[in-house]
């Protein structure tokens, strides 16, 4: 299994706090669902049963799921339960969620962050969300981007982009670093002053 994409549910919550909010840890779960011979039943099946059967809140249930699965060998990080690689990325801006899809769909204002880069776009919401299909600097269709914005109650955006349908692992490492450095430059521009 390839750690270059990320880390694994099972290093972002710790055994502790699980234990804490479910009362039982990693080891466990991973018993129940042997015992219940979750390799043979799907992402939704899974997370049901530990909140059906076990009690356990949605956030958690699906946490465990993942973890079992990526533990299993049934999915990667950046994985999904349908098989697709995916990534995301986000950001708090000090400008208003307009002007953050601006940024995405004005030509010349996404070439000062975004550069060499084609989106073409498929959905926009105004204020909330747009889809697009994503084009790499050499032309090639790499995936498709998800864009949301959301209002902060002190002026800012909260901004979140998804970048699916991705070839493998690899990519998936190539474009978390690519949104990791692109929307630290879409801050920089966006809050510029003067």
């Amino acid at each position: 299994m390839s750690g270059s994409t990320g880390r694994r549910i099972t290093e972002k919550l710790s055994d502790d706090a699980l234990r804490g909010a479910t009362g039982r840890g990693w080891a466990d779960w991973f018993d129940v669902l042997d015992a219940w011979d979750a390799t043979r039943r799907t992402h939704a099946e899974i997370a049901a049963y530990l909140g059906t059967e076990h009690r356990m809140g949605g956030w958690y249930a699906q946490s465990v799921a993942v973890g079992y699965e990526q533990e299993r060998g049934l999915r990667e990080v950046g994985q999904s339960s349908t098989g697709d690689w995916n990534t995301s990325g986000s950001r708090t801006l000090a400008a208003p969620p307009e002007r953050v899809l601006d940024a995405f769909t004005e030509p010349v204002l996404r070439g000062r962050w975004l550069p060499d880069v084609d989106l073409s776009v498929r959905g926009l919401r105004p204020g909330r969300s747009l889809t697009a299909g994503f084009r790499d600097e050499s032309g090639e269709a790499a995936g498709s981007v998800s864009v949301r914005v959301e209002a902060l109650p002190d002026g800012r955006t909260r901004l979140g982009v998804g970048h699916g349908k991705l070839a493998d692992a690899a990519a998936v490492a190539r474009y978390k670093a690519f949104w990791k450095e692109r929307l630290a430059v879409l801050k920089a521009v966006l809050e510029e002053r003067g």
